[in-house]
């Protein structure tokens, strides 16, 4: 029986994984805001015998000191994580700022998984062959960050938003894997295309509009999850490998570079309490 965790896992393609793996007779914890949504997939879980396998987090992992404390509650439930899956995000057309400071996009989107990334090691260690699944949007712009600007203080737009925090992740993956060298953690970072989910946000009426035909025209979160699916049940044997659409992607490009990802990386340490 394998351990797995998902953050964002009350709904579409974290669902849709954590559903998968509580049938084949796995024990997954889903780490989720919404109290509604996770009776939702507790019910589902319970449909399937799932029992004691399907447990539920409820935490805003916006806020680092949820993210620690979410971290402690893991570390108390499982003897080890064989994979743990990070699917979170939440679309704001509007900037807001978390109680600690941190814009909410740039907060959930990045920095939970910075912290969750980092914070769970120990346990991912203590399996035979770990895997950190980042479901974010891998790609070579690079162009997508702002330097100068990380918290879109200026000219916010929910989009440009997301498109920052897909890159981020992508140069967490560098730094983990850079940093950890140590360790048997497989980092993969997947792009799943359009999916058609239920895309959680926060729409002003033009992006509400877009969203309606996106979902129309995205693809089913069947087709999303199968090669993320694969990757999880077979990690791949580089320390780190993206993903766009289940097709292999170079992580060699400069997109992906090592100086960018360490930028980064000590800009990261020096915005989280210590």
């Amino acid at each position: 029986m394998k351990n797995i965790v998902i953050t964002g896992g009350t709904d579409g393609i974290g669902k849709a994984l954590a559903i998968t793996y509580l049938q084949r007779g796995d024990r997954v914890i889903v780490v989720g805001r919404n109290a509604e949504k996770s009776i939702a997939f507790l019910s589902a879980a319970r449909d399937i015998d799932a029992g004691e396998r399907a447990s539920f987090i409820q935490a805003e992992l916006s806020l680092i000191h949820e993210n620690k404390r979410v971290i402690e509650e893991i570390k108390n439930r499982l003897p080890a994580i064989d994979a743990l899956v990070l699917c979170a995000r939440h679309y704001r057309s509007t900037r807001f700022v978390t109680a600690e400071g941190f814009e909410d996009n740039f907060a959930l989107f990045y920095l939970s998984r910075f912290v969750l990334s980092y914070g769970l090691i120990e346990l991912l260690d203590k399996a035979d062959n770990p895997i950190i699944a980042n479901i974010a949007g891998p790609g070579y712009n690079l162009s997508a960050i702002q330097w100068d600007n990380l918290g879109l203080e200026r000219n916010y737009h929910g989009g440009a938003a997301l498109g920052q925090g897909g890159k981020l992740n992508d140069l967490l993956g560098v730094a983990f894997a850079d940093n950890d060298k140590s360790s048997r953690i497989k980092y993969a970072l997947f792009h799943p295309g359009v999916v058609s989910t239920s895309f959680s946000g926060e729409y002003d009426e033009s992006t509400a509009d877009h969203i309606v035909e996106l979902k129309k025209r995205g693809k089913s979160i069947a087709e999303a999850v199968a090669p993320i699916i694969a990757r999880i049940d077979a990690p791949p044997l580089e320390p780190l490998s993206a993903f766009v659409e289940g097709e292999r992607i170079s992580v060699d490009h400069k997109a992906f570079g090592k100086s960018a990802a360490k930028r980064l990386y000590d800009i990261t340490l020096s915005l989280l309490p210590r």
